[in-house]
């Protein structure tokens, strides 16, 4: 299958069917964030596209990771998902006076010994999951949260799209248990939103709708515009990630197969983090890239 197939909707379907209710909390929440997505234009107006639209892939791929899978999630862990994918880049969007309150909340570890602690985009940029974390904490009236625990399940779903350790067994247990009897798998959530996020790459990651191209301004955005719109397709099979590339410039290529590097060490954390923490699977093992001159 490929991106330019209809959207996959499974996910949205099943928890339609196990709980009407919880599936109404969840597209009562989306509304409010259709708004709340295109914030991050504010501080990143030249930074590749994080509005609903790259919330539409993620969700796409992590239904095609998922497959037949989607017969042993309930409801909670289809809610949780769901949630986490909408909000995993809420952080890219906050305002001065948030960035400040949520920065006192935030391990930044040594980074400050290498970066400037003044640069804000870069500093929301490279930590954008954590504040993620705090915005879905501080706003979380907004989201009708069944329950405190449904509340932590999303912010850690959130969070491990990208740097947190899905191994720590506090922050994401295999089964984190919900006062209704189930248990929400948070290592596969986390990891199939960091995997599904990390394959986002194609052109249409970049739409005409919401860049003008022209404008585009900067060595880097406009090299990462470049490579993304070299990728004309990226495949899912049951074994690989197969990114479909029309590019004969040498740095372009040399680009994409750092990109590549990337994708792969991601699936491999991943992969690790589900197949041996869960009942859950990963079977994708490569991710590869196939030039051809017209697609």
């Amino acid at each position: 299958m490929t991106v330019s197939d209809t959207y996959d909707f499974s996910m949205e379907r099943r928890l339609s069917r196990l709980d009407p209710v919880l599936h109404r909390r969840f597209t009562s929440s989306v509304f409010a964030l259709q708004h709340i997505l295109s914030n991050y234009k504010l501080l990143f107006p030249q930074f590749t596209d994080h509005t609903e639209l790259h919330t539409l892939n993620v969700i796409d791929f992590s239904n095609r990771l998922i497959g037949d899978q989607i017969e042993r999630m309930n409801a909670d862990e289809i809610y949780t998902l769901l949630m986490g994918a909408y909000l995993h880049d809420t952080g890219m969007g906050i305002t001065e006076q948030d960035y400040e309150e949520f920065s006192k909340h935030i391990d930044f570890g040594d980074y400050f010994d290498t970066y400037p602690g003044d640069d804000r985009p870069k500093i929301i940029r490279d930590f954008h999951n954590e504040y993620s974390g705090q915005f879905i904490r501080k706003y979380c009236a907004l989201f009708d949260f069944p329950s405190d625990a449904h509340m932590f399940a999303v912010i850690q779903t959130a969070r491990g799209h990208r740097r947190t350790d899905m191994n720590d067994l506090k922050g994401y247990p295999a089964a984190f248990p919900l006062e209704n009897g189930n248990t929400i798998c948070l290592p596969y959530l986390s990891s199939l939103i960091r995997l599904a996020d990390e394959i986002d790459i194609t052109s249409a990651r970049n739409p005409v709708l919401l860049y003008d191209m022209e404008a585009v301004t900067g060595e880097e955005s406009m090299f990462h515009f470049t490579l993304h719109k070299a990728v004309k397709n990226l495949l899912v099979t049951d074994t690989e990630f197969i990114a479909e590339a029309d590019t004969a410039e040498p740095a372009v290529q040399a680009g994409l197969e750092d990109l590549r590097v990337k994708m792969q060490n991601t699936l491999d954390v991943c992969r690790s983090a589900v197949n041996d923490r869960t009942p859950y699977r990963i079977t994708q093992e490569t991710v590869r890239i196939d030039y051809c001159s017209k697609l």
